[in-house]
Parts: structure tokens; sequence; C-alpha cells
């Protein structure tokens, strides 16, 4: 019988530079699979803060008008790679159509980078405050080396090497670069908009006062909210905290939960096409600007 602390032992004994891919699916799938989901959602909620990311999305419309749809599109893509890697057909599918999405928009490479930081430090930031453990030395590790390899497939430049890089960028970028924008403020309440309509209705203000009550300071400052009280931030904060504690109380997952499988994945009921996930560029814009015939994580060209 696994008991609680067997996968992190099978994490531990596996190789976090050469088997980054199979540690990072073992914690995301079955060791916080509904946790590293909340911060992926918060990871890219933060990019909004950054005004040359938010004012994009909100030119596109494709987080105000089909905001379910993107939802949907972005968690299925990026799950499409972890459950089958970069070197599979499904994988490099994914990945194709996340190139030819974001070739067709002009965003430079440090908002990329720095988006890519999110997705690193965000599940780590997350798990130490809720998580029912925190990470290890070798799932930071593996962490740090999957998203080496997915940024590296993405064809983004200068990407952080360690953990410690990936938490330096992100603290400096957004140090430098939060700030207010209109277009990242609607971004924002389109949002909490989409995050209330996965419950009854009576509970949308609900929901948007909890998300409010987990945002940092930075996270209000930029989006001009007012800064929630201490009892609704000490309620949702403390009621996350409580649920890491149940949660290491029961028995270890036996099965690996992916992202597909999540009840908020509403679009596509009988089914998707990887390759028609996703927005689709202008005429004219063909192929994938990173070629896929290199081992995972060697640099673009």
């Amino acid at each position: 019988m696994v008991t609680r602390y067997d996968r992190l032992k099978q994490i531990q004994r596996l190789d976090p530079e050469r088997d980054f891919l199979e540690i990072y699916r073992l914690t995301v799938t079955y060791e916080f699979p509904w946790d590293i989901t909340r911060a992926l959602e918060f990871a890219l909620y933060r990019t909004y803060a950054v005004p040359s990311i938010g004012r994009l999305l909100a030119q596109t419309a494709e987080l105000t008008e089909r905001s379910q749809k993107r939802y949907d599109d972005t968690a299925l893509l990026l799950d499409t790679v972890l459950e089958h890697g970069f070197d599979s057909e499904m994988g490099r599918t994914a990945i194709r159509r996340i190139n030819r999405m974001h070739r067709s928009y002009d965003i430079s490479n440090d908002d990329m980078r720095y988006v890519l930081c999110t997705f690193v430090v965000t599940p780590k930031r997350w798990l130490d405050t809720y998580g029912w453990r925190k990470l290890s030395d070798h799932e930071l590790r593996a962490f740090a080396a999957y998203y080496r390899a997915l940024g590296a497939h993405m064809g983004i430049s200068d990407v952080p090497q360690t953990y410690g890089d990936f938490e330096r960028t992100l603290d400096s970028y957004e140090a430098e670069n939060f700030g207010w924008d209109q277009g990242g403020r609607q971004v924002s309440d389109a949002t909490f908009a989409l995050m209330g309509s996965w419950y009854p209705a009576a509970l949308a203000p609900v929901v948007r006062k909890a998300g409010l009550a987990l945002l940092d300071d930075s996270l209000l400052r930029a989006f001009r909210y007012e800064r929630p009280g201490p009892v609704a931030r000490g309620l949702t904060r403390g009621a996350l905290r409580l649920r890491g504690r149940a949660v290491r109380l029961l028995p270890p997952r036996t099965t690996a939960h992916y992202a597909r499988q999540n009840p908020e994945i509403k679009g596509y009921p009988d089914g998707y096409d990887i390759a028609g996930l996703g927005t689709f560029p202008t005429p004219g814009v063909r192929g994938c600007p990173v070629p896929h015939g290199r081992p995972a994580g060697t640099p673009a060209e």
C-alpha cells in the first residue's frame, strides 16, 4: 500500500536534471493536482499586472469576451505537454499551437520570459503557504529544468537556469514593471467573473471577494483594487491552510489527475483536437518558429 510520503521518496530517487519530466508529472498529477491548478491560475493572473501584457490581452478580447475558451485552451495545451512529453507527436502539436499563437503578436522576449518565471515560482510559493507539504529541492530543480525545456521549445532566450534564478528574475521584473493599465484591469475583472461562473450565481460575489483576499499588495495596487479587510483575508487564507492540513491526513492518490479532468474545463464536453485549440494567426503567418527535431531543453535556433 502506498503511504503519504512514498511518492516523494520515489521522486527523490530520480535525477532532477535527467528525469525532470517524470518528477514534474508525479508532483503535479499525484501530489498536488488541485493546488498546482490554482497556483498556475494565479501565475497567469499575475502577468496581467504588467501593462504590456494586460493591455495586449484586453485588445485581443480573448480573456474578456471568450474567457472560458481561453482558460480551457491554455490549460489543455499545457496539460498535453505535461502528459505526453516534449518529443511526442501530441506534445509537439501543442507546442506548435502555443508558438503560432504567440507569433501572431508583438510580444517581447522579456515578457515571455517573465510569464515562464511565474509558472516556476508561483506554485512553490503557493505550496509553501497552502500545500500539505512544501516542494523538495529535487522537485524545485525538476521544475526549473522542465520550464527551461519549455522555454527552449518556445524560442525564449536568456531563460533562467535554477529556481533561484527564476525567482530573482520574477521579483525584479515585477518591481520594475507592475503598474496600472485599464486593459489589465478589464482582464482581471473578466477573470474574476469567469471564476464566479463556475459556481451558483449567488456565490459569485463570494468568489470575487475570496480571490481579492488572496492578492498581495503589489497586485492590488496595480489593479487599483481596494485592499480587503483582515477578516476576509484571514478567513480565505485560513480556509486554504486548513485544507492543506486535511489533505495531509488523506490517503495518497493512486491514479494521476490531469488538468483535462478538472471540472473548470467546460468548453469541450465531446472531446477536443489539440491542433484546433487556441486562436489562429493572421493569414501569411505559417509554421512553428522553433525547430522540434532536437533533444528537449537544447536552445532554440
